[in-house]
């Protein structure tokens, strides 16, 4: 098993240190059969990507998009297509966001298990003044759905996707396999990108091979170490939402309490690569903390199912530092809780590990890599009897399968 550990490692840092290379690898043409596609009547001098749903939860939800031009943004929204009779805007001491390409509008007071219609308006702000305010041309999205999380469901399901390494071709070869069928979200497990560069990554290799997809579907961004890279890393959570702005959170779905963790960076803090400008241990213990704190919730110990996501396996990847101080920080955590399931990725090499007694009581499931014949999909689904996770491979096979 240690060789098996160690080759897996140096496979994965092999695949490192040549991604640079196959990055031009990345800007495939994207299939839009799947995935939806861009309405060719929309304003492209005013919208540039969404819009996009981010942070469902039983009473709200923040729809997401980015403007090419600075506007004066907003929602409008109701139960039918033709009375959106609600507006949402992002208000702060007293102003509401304006001037802005970047848009995060949380709606707020929903239903339980409802569905919405809405759609997104910019409007183009010319001359912006403190006395003279001139506006130019306004987008108006078609009207599109989303449905708040319920607190009681028969069934729900969802994908994860891990490790694509800006190579947003797979997403559409991928999800051929899901058959078209509907989820309730997709969760992206880290490292979608092999490192961050700028906003145009961003919307070319994740929002827009999407298309209309993530504008009905929500979906959650979970922090990878490759995210962690690069000029624009810092910038990234301007454009994603967990809950509270954070890339460690909790959310839940029916009888599914689901706890998010940001494992941060797999070498040392002191690495030359990081020139002293990193504290991921610390940052590691402070979620510790707040683990601690959640497992003690009164709604985490009633949820049938209790799953948890990390970028970074707390085992099965080698001995690195960010495998094992992550294991140090939360595997006594994650027993002490009972969890039932670690969804992971990081490693290229997918499996599906069973719980070993007095090491992790829990089974942990590791995605597969980016590249041609490691690539995979995991589908979860839920009802009231059990939790089932069914892991595909890039021929459509079944390469494992879990059941809670």
């Amino acid at each position: 098993m240690d060789q098996e550990k160690d080759a897996a490692a140096i496979s994965r840092r092999k695949f490192v240190s040549s991604v640079g290379a196959l990055g031009a690898m990345a800007a495939l043409p994207i299939s839009a059969n799947a995935l939806g596609s861009i309405n060719a009547t929309e304003n492209t001098a005013i919208l540039k990507s969404g819009p996009y749903l981010q942070a469902p939860t039983f009473n709200s939800i923040t729809i997401r998009w980015i403007t090419h031009v600075p506007c004066f943004s907003w929602v409008e929204y109701g139960l039918s297509a033709d009375k959106l009779d609600k507006q949402g805007h992002t208000t702060e001491l007293g102003f509401h966001e304006t001037y802005n390409t970047v848009n995060g509008i949380d709606l707020n007071g929903l239903e339980p298990g409802t569905t919405y219609y809405y759609r997104i308006c910019s409007k183009k702000i010319e001359v912006f003044e403190a006395y003279k305010m001139t506006f130019g041309d306004m987008y108006t999205s078609p009207v599109h759905t989303f449905k708040t999380a319920t607190t009681k469901a028969d069934k729900f399901s969802f994908l994860v996707f891990n490790d694509i390494h800006d190579r947003p071709a797979s997403f559409t070869h991928l999800l051929k396999f899901n058959e078209d069928k509907k989820h309730d979200f997709v969760f992206l497990n880290g490292d979608m990108f092999d490192y961050q560069t700028d906003e145009d990554q961003l919307v070319n290799h994740l929002l827009q091979p999407f298309g209309d997809m993530f504008a009905t579907t929500p979906f959650f961004f979970s922090r990878g170490n490759h995210e962690t890279r690069g000029k624009f890393a810092r910038n990234i959570p301007d454009y994603f939402n967990g809950h509270d702005a954070r890339f460690y959170f909790s959310f839940q779905y029916g009888d599914m309490y689901a706890i998010v963790l940001d494992s941060g960076e797999d070498k040392e803090d002191e690495h030359a690569a990081y020139y002293g400008m990193v504290d991921f241990d610390n940052y590691r213990k402070q979620q510790a903390a707040w683990l601690e704190k959640e497992i003690q919730k009164p709604a985490f110990k009633k949820a049938k199912y209790k799953v948890v996501f990390s970028h970074i396996p707390l085992f099965y990847s080698g001995d690195w530092h960010g495998t094992t101080h992550c294991r140090q920080s939360w595997n006594h955590i994650f027993n002490k809780a009972k969890i039932d399931v670690l969804i992971s990725g990081h490693t290229h090499t997918h499996g599906i590990h069973p719980a070993v007694k007095g090491q992790h009581e829990y089974p942990i499931v590791i995605g597969g890599g980016p590249l041609q014949n490691k690539r995979t999909l995991i589908t979860v689904e839920f009802d009231n009897k059990a939790l089932n996770l069914k892991m595909v491979d890039d021929s459509g096979k079944t390469v494992g399968t879990l059941t809670v």
